[in-house]
């Protein structure tokens, strides 16, 4: 039985590594022009970065959970 959450997980996980990539870039660019927004930008992505690494662990257990399902 083929799990049909996972395609759109993976899809959520490449959009928050997206955005924290974004996040991280304008961050560098912010950090002597603007400390506080640069601080405010690097909590929000490592926010996101937890959210990524439950996504992925989710995944993991969802793809391991569908190689149980077929085994003998």
């Amino acid at each position: 039985m083929k799990t049909t959450f996972a395609p759109p997980m993976t899809g959520s996980l490449n959009i928050h590594n997206f955005y924290i990539g974004k996040l991280k870039a304008k961050q560098e660019q912010l950090c002597e022009t603007d400390p506080e927004l640069a601080m405010l930008l690097d909590n929000v992505a490592a926010v996101l970065s937890e959210h990524a690494v439950t996504f992925a662990e989710d995944i993991a257990d969802m793809e391991d959970d569908e190689t149980c399902d077929h085994s003998p």
